[in-house]
């Protein structure tokens, strides 16, 4: 997916609901939430972000190796950008790239109906339902000519419906939820609970959150350090500690001597 000079963020649909704005009117809202959306792998034009927390024995051993050092996800995207030397393995993308009141983007994947009829698919009438009729209330009736002998491409007819890739712009973002990093859209979103969509705009920069793992490693080294510092004076206390004993049974001994 291509996203040149656009800022963009992974998010999980949760439900709809809705509030009431400054006015006291309702807003029908959707609650997409953004939780930990890592960047687990850094290229040259593009990098590749994860989403969406699951456990070490749902994944194979080279998935496991793909996000060693970081957090385990489900879901993998690349997204193609222009420049990617700000970007770091490990780094997470921040909620505040959005603010309410921004147009954005949504692309998720509609819900699957199975195989469907003209009527549902394309909404097509139907035919008379008296007069001779019978059966074929919802039938899609002729298809054409016969001189070509074939059925041209792109012809209404009955087949697999939903499952596509569905673009919606221009939604608005009503309000955002930092503490529960959920973010509320203006309207309907495609596709149905807990399916994965992808905001993006082509307004403002993309915030990150540094996550850098040579700091990690400082952290650990400083850790380890204090620990023997704590091992070295637990070593000089029981040092000291017998050195007072040795003193304590030498006065003992003394003051035993002075009694006989």
């Amino acid at each position: 997916m291509v996203m040149k000079n656009m800022k963009f963020i992974l998010a999980k649909k949760l439900a709809m609901t809705q509030i009431f704005d400054n006015d006291s009117r309702v807003v029908p809202v959707t609650r997409l939430q953004t939780d930990h959306c890592q960047i687990t792998q850094v290229k040259k034009d593009a990098v590749q972000v994860g989403f969406g927390k699951t456990k070490d024995y749902l994944l194979k051993k080279p998935q496991l190796g793909h996000l060693k050092g970081l957090n385990l996800v489900k879901h993998l995207k690349e997204f193609k950008i222009e420049n990617s030397e700000n970007f770091k393995k490990g780094d997470e993308i921040s909620l505040e790239t959005f603010q309410p009141g921004e147009k954005i983007s949504v692309i998720g994947t509609s819900k699957g109906k199975g195989f469907q009829g003209v009527v549902k698919r394309h909404g097509f009438a139907g035919t008379k339902a008296s007069h001779g009729n019978k059966d074929q209330l919802r039938a899609s009736g002729s298809i054409g000519s016969t001189g070509p002998q074939k059925v041209f491409k792109g012809l209404r007819m009955a087949g697999r419906m939903g499952g596509d890739q569905i673009t919606v712009n221009n939604l608005e973002i009503v309000k955002i939820d930092l503490d529960n990093n959920e973010i509320y859209v203006k309207g309907a979103v495609p596709g149905g609970r807990n399916g994965i969509v992808v905001i993006y705009s082509q307004n403002g920069e993309l915030k990150i959150k540094t996550k850098n793992l040579e700091d990690k490693k400082d952290n650990l080294e400083n850790k380890a350090e204090m620990s023997e510092e704590i091992k070295e004076e637990i070593v000089e206390e029981n040092q000291i500690s017998v050195a007072k004993a040795d003193e304590v049974s030498v006065k003992e001994d003394k003051v035993e001597e002075n009694k006989e």
